[in-house]
């Protein structure tokens, strides 16, 4: 594995001016963040060596390298997931591979299910820990100490400087935050309603399908991160609609201005 990051790193270092500062992670319907960035290099991921390829609607799968609030990013429009049938290491493999491109932040975004009866859908919900109901761990097996610990601490997944950075962000901009704890789970079914008040019930204010393996990833490295989710469908009691994933774009979308607001913010007082 560490033979296949190096070839995938050499590769992208080839083909991009300079080392990535920032590195960021769009799910689903927010792949619009990369109309912002400027003097972008775009690298399907098709071409890299050893790269998955993103198998779901509302990824486009590239890589894009460019400018972003004053600094270099490198940008996944498009991600993978546990439940496309790629393991846990595949689904981690492009933040080893951005980690060793140069990044010192990761940020990652997602469209989730809110299960807080608080929220509403198309809220924007900042990530302040996570309960992992994968049932796996990008870390099992040999690890690979030139990458990080064989246990690496976890308390402060989400990084709390940057959280109060984008707190304040919103409060310029008037944008209505909220706050939570996020479940993962492997999907691809969505939640039946008694899975809704079990993680409701354990701590969780919205759930989805990603972003766990990324972040344990990125920890592992000691790379810093703030991730933020849409809330895109309701499994709260007396809001529970039957939804469609057309739906989940269509409502990360609508909330895509401000999530672009917030992290440009960010990037540009990291």
């Amino acid at each position: 594995m560490l033979k296949k990051i190096k070839e995938t790193v050499n590769y992208i270092q080839r083909e991009i001016p300079g080392a990535p500062e920032v590195g960021i992670v769009l799910g689903t319907g927010l792949g619009g963040l990369v109309k912002e960035i400027s003097n972008a290099i775009k690298i399907p991921y098709a071409e890299i060596p050893h790269f998955p390829v993103s198998t779901v609607k509302g990824h486009q799968g590239q890589l894009i390298f460019g400018d972003l609030g004053g600094k270099k990013v490198i940008a996944m429009q498009g991600r993978f997931h546990y439940y496309e049938g790629y393991t846990m290491k595949e689904v981690a493999y492009p933040i080893r591979v951005m980690k060793l491109l140069g990044i010192r932040t990761l940020i990652v975004s997602n469209a989730a299910g809110g299960v807080n009866p608080d929220f509403e859908v198309g809220d924007i919900m900042i990530i302040k820990d996570h309960i992992n109901l994968m049932g796996n761990n990008p870390l099992l097996g040999p690890n690979e100490e030139e990458f990080g610990p064989r246990f690496p601490d976890m308390s402060e997944a989400y990084n709390h400087s940057y959280i109060n950075i984008v707190k304040k962000i919103a409060r310029h901009h008037s944008i209505h935050l909220q706050e939570g704890v996020y479940a993962g789970v492997t999907g691809p079914t969505f939640e039946t309603l008694a899975e809704y008040k079990y993680i409701r019930t354990i701590g969780a204010d919205a759930v989805g399908m990603s972003t766990v393996p990324e972040v344990i990833t990125a920890r592992h490295m000691g790379v810093p991160v703030f991730a933020v989710s849409v809330i895109s469908d309701l499994g709260v009691e007396g809001k529970i609609v039957e939804i469609t994933h057309e739906e989940v774009i269509q409502a990360a979308a609508a909330a895509e201005p401000l999530m672009t607001t917030l992290v440009k913010g960010l990037i540009e007082q990291i």
